[in-house]
């Protein structure tokens, strides 16, 4: 099965937003075995839809349209896609009282302008959106299908996992695609590169390299007639991938850094506090994005200058030896972040954040420490990028390190 693409809207085209959608469903595709070869972005301009409908009808067997399905006037999918299959739109009944319940319940009059989300041609049925007004379309005829989703990602992803993705996985593709992704840290995105080189010419199973905020992820997919060829074909070359790169592998598919620290400090029965200055306390928020963290993490410190990091206890001869910027610092941070708030470890982050030098050290130059009962653990890296991304980067590296010294205890 050939499946196209079509994101509708002139803020896609403008460059206002992301086309998070495509790139969400060009993921989902692969999975059900069916292959996607082609993408196309349209504004709210109905003769330019309704033309590249017409070629998406000439050439694919699914067709996948974003965006367009909301009350305005410029929100023109149902439109379009009525006049290229030449059929008449109608106000559906069901779907005029499901609306107007929507509004009921909420005790808001409708604005009329809604209707025309409550309209349907005879070739369609909707999909139920248990997250907005505008429900979507699925079309069948002349052995195409056309699913209409809409523009908002948390309306678009629930419908697709609630209402498409069980329909489409009835359909048989012919074969089984699984896939593995693996999470990295540690390597630029061109040193994974290198050191896996050998397996990217492999046809199948297929590995990609794809640089994300918290990691270097690599993604294998196997295609198989049976199941248990594919899940086969994916061990082996996950094997491969591992044997290559388990120093600097961290997780794997929905796995999350945080969650698996909190998991092993709660293993462990270990207590956790932190002391920050370049991540501004984005290390503290993000452990505590894990519901349950309270179980195990006991706070942390921020200190954003050089007098507050040597006012939390950090020694000035200390600081006047190594300067705030080192990984003699970060140790001590991380020791006062265990002592004060009586944790089992302590972590330190210093550095810099950018834009400028500080120190004679350039933006993206961080220092780690880890400290429990034993000396800590000290660790110096080089995470470029804008000041969020430096924080970001350096939040995951001390996360990564913890992770390792973790496994040891």
């Amino acid at each position: 099965m050939k499946a196209e693409i079509i994101s509708i809207g002139t803020e896609l085209l403008l460059g206002e937003i992301i086309n998070t959608n495509a790139s969400y469903l060009a993921g989902q595709l692969p999975l059900l075995g069916i292959d996607l070869y082609w993408v196309t972005q349209v504004g709210d301009n109905q003769a330019r839809l309704v033309e590249a409908l017409r070629r998406a009808w000439g050439r694919s067997d699914l067709i996948l349209t974003s965006g367009g399905l909301g009350p305005t006037e410029d929100d023109i999918t149902r439109e379009a896609i009525a006049e290229m299959l030449g059929e008449e739109l109608r106000v559906d009944p069901t779907l005029e009282r499901e609306m107007s319940g929507f509004f009921a319940r909420y005790q808001v009059e409708m604005p009329l302008s809604n209707i025309k989300q409550a309209t349907l041609i005879p070739s369609a049925q909707p999909i139920t959106n248990p997250r907005g007004t505008a429900p979507g379309w699925w079309v069948e005829r002349e052995g195409h299908i056309i699913i209409s989703l809409p523009g908002p990602p948390r309306e678009s992803q629930r419908m697709w996992e609630m209402g498409v993705l069980p329909r489409l996985r009835q359909i048989p593709s012919g074969a089984i695609i699984l896939s593995r992704t693996i999470k990295t840290f540690g390597l630029p995105e061109a040193a994974v590169n290198e050191k896996v080189s050998h397996l990217l010419s492999s046809t199948n199973p297929t590995l990609a390299i794809y640089a994300k905020p918290d990691s270097i992820q690599l993604r294998l997919c196997a295609k198989a007639q049976s199941r248990e060829e594919a899940e086969g074909m994916l061990a082996k070359g996950e094997s491969s991938v591992r044997a290559i790169l388990e120093d600097y592998i961290w997780g794997s598919d929905e796995d999350i850094l945080e969650a698996i620290v909190g998991d092993l400090l709660a293993s462990k029965g270990l207590s956790l506090a932190v002391m920050e200055s370049c991540t501004g306390g984005l290390l503290a928020a993000t452990l505590t994005d894990i519901p349950g963290s309270s179980k195990y993490f006991k706070g942390g410190l921020v200190a954003y200058s050089r007098e507050m990091i040597s006012a939390f206890g950090v020694d000035a001869e200390l600081i006047a030896q190594h300067g705030v910027l080192s990984p003699e610092v970060a140790g001590a941070m991380a020791k006062i972040a265990r002592l004060r708030l009586e944790a089992d470890i302590g972590v330190g982050i210093t550095g810099v954040a950018g834009p400028d030098d500080i120190e004679g050290k350039p933006p993206g130059t961080v220092y780690i420490g880890i400290e429990g009962e034993k000396s800590p653990r000290l660790f110096s890296g080089h995470h470029p990028g804008d000041r969020p991304q430096v924080k970001r980067r350096a939040t995951t590296a001390a996360l990564f390190e913890l992770k390792k010294a973790l496994l040891t205890l």
